[in-house]
């Protein structure tokens, strides 16, 4: 439970990390964040670390690997990002968010080499750099034995990539944030592929071919050892069970059976798969201890990624935010559940492919109720309204001036007497919609409707 006082303390540093320059706006270099980790000693290097990057399943993936080494005995450090409803969610030791009291002792800990980075450059230190120094510097203080390192945007110049990873993660690439990284997946993919370090390993997810070419091109340039899924490793069998489903992985010589991951999708087994080569990675290819890896999978969790938040009606929340993402939501929507009907509450950010998304979910939601979030990068609800109507058709889109009007609409419709068949309701369109919903729906549920 967090003090008033801490929760005070916490809220002033938010506003102040808030007002510096935000983690959507990039200045691709890793300047700063090199000269302040050196002022305070190079926190990152006092552990081993695995790094990921990617455009989809980074987060989910970081909090799987998370997961399997604490089975094994491990302390974790886990930093990802963006957090869906605290700040304190991107910074994770033994698997449990850090503490208020422990981030804010961090936080005094680096605040004046922060004002002396504020003076010494031109440019001021940005939000994400100053919260990737922040971990770097808790997983030091509150000693892990190793780091689970997810990148921000991109790779070669994100803040994170001042880690020397023993072992590379680069989950599958698609187009995202083509305004820095490139128009083609093979900028893309040269971007990602900068984390790749000299000597140490890389698992890389199923790749389109351009963006895997350039990866091992990266590969071989620095001598690391490569594990490909569908060569190296592979998913050998999935099965959908009850909460989630049953999987058999082979790395090497060795599979690994009865794997119960409490997640939906094809995706999130691929992701298992890619967790699982990354950990056996880590530990030099050797055989790992079965139990743990069925142990640590089963305590996997995800929060914002295909969750069920609420039942009666049953709630969903996944945060796509591209096309890529948004096809996974709808392959995983048709295949693993069986709803009726499936109401989507969709709300965008103005700066992402937003056209693309609507017709990932077309086909598989039945009536599209459009709003926005509190965020500044918002699609206006009018603009969305007009791209919508364009694809799914007038008739099945209304609109809500917000999230919270969105989902008594979307819950007084499913709740009509007349209903007699089951209908979802899903939530989706930006990590900033599915973490306001989120909160929203806390205060809505009642004992035993939660999560």
């Amino acid at each position: 439970m967090t003090s008033a006082q801490d929760q005070a303390r916490l809220e002033a540093i938010e506003k102040a990390l808030a007002a510096r320059w935000p983690e959507s706006d990039i200045e691709p270099s890793l300047e700063r964040i090199a000269v302040l980790v050196d002022m305070l000693g190079s926190p990152q290097l006092a552990y081993p670390t695995i790094h990921i990057a990617g455009t989809n399943g980074k987060t989910t993936t970081s909090r799987m690997i998370d997961s399997l080494l604490s089975a094994m005995g491990l302390r974790t450090g886990r930093f990802t990002s963006p957090h869906l409803e605290s700040v304190l969610e991107r910074i994770a030791i033994n698997g449990e968010q850090i503490l208020a009291a422990d981030f804010i002792y961090t936080y005094n800990d680096i605040a004046a080499y922060l004002d002396l980075m504020d003076e010494k450059f031109e440019t001021p230190l940005s939000f994400f750099e100053v919260i990737t120094a922040l971990a770097f510097v808790a997983f030091s203080e509150f000693p892990v034995d190793i780091g689970i390192i997810e990148c921000g945007l991109g790779g070669e110049w994100d803040a994170s990539n001042v880690v020397e990873a023993d072992v590379s993660v680069i989950t599958p690439i698609g187009f995202d944030h083509m305004n820095y990284l490139g128009s083609t997946l093979t900028e893309i993919a040269r971007t990602k592929a900068g984390i790749i370090k000299e000597g140490s390993s890389v698992v890389l997810s199923r790749q389109e071919p351009e963006a895997a070419v350039e990866l091992l091109k990266r590969a071989q340039a620095v001598g690391a050892t490569v594990a490909r899924e569908g060569i190296e490793f592979s998913l050998s069998s999935r099965a959908l069970a009850i909460g989630g489903q049953l999987l058999a992985i082979t790395i090497g010589e060795i599979t690994y059976d009865e794997i119960f991951l409490p997640l939906h999708g094809k995706h999130q087994a691929a992701n298992a798969a890619t967790a699982l080569a990354a950990v056996s990675a880590f530990f030099g290819g050797q055989e790992l201890d079965l139990e743990a890896v069925r142990i640590g999978f089963a305590a996997v969790t995800s929060p914002g990624r295909c969750e069920i938040v609420h039942r009666e009606p049953t709630i969903i929340l996944d945060a796509a935010h591209n096309p890529h993402g948004a096809k996974a939501l709808a392959q995983t929507l048709e295949n693993e559940f069986t709803f009726d009907e499936i109401v989507g509450i969709f709300a965008a950010f103005a700066d992402k492919d937003v056209e693309g998304i609507l017709r990932e979910l077309e086909p598989i939601i039945n009536t599209l109720i459009l709003t926005q979030s509190t965020s500044p990068r918002a699609m206006a609800v009018p603009e969305l309204l007009l791209l919508a109507e364009s694809i799914f058709g007038a008739d099945r889109v209304q609109s809500a001036e917000n999230i919270s009007d969105a989902i008594a609409v979307a819950i007084a419709d499913a709740r009509r007497p007349s209903h007699e068949e089951s209908i979802g309701i899903v939530i989706t369109g930006s990590v900033v919609t599915v973490g306001e919903a989120r909160t929203i729906l806390k205060r809505l549920s009642s004992p035993g409707d939660g999560e």
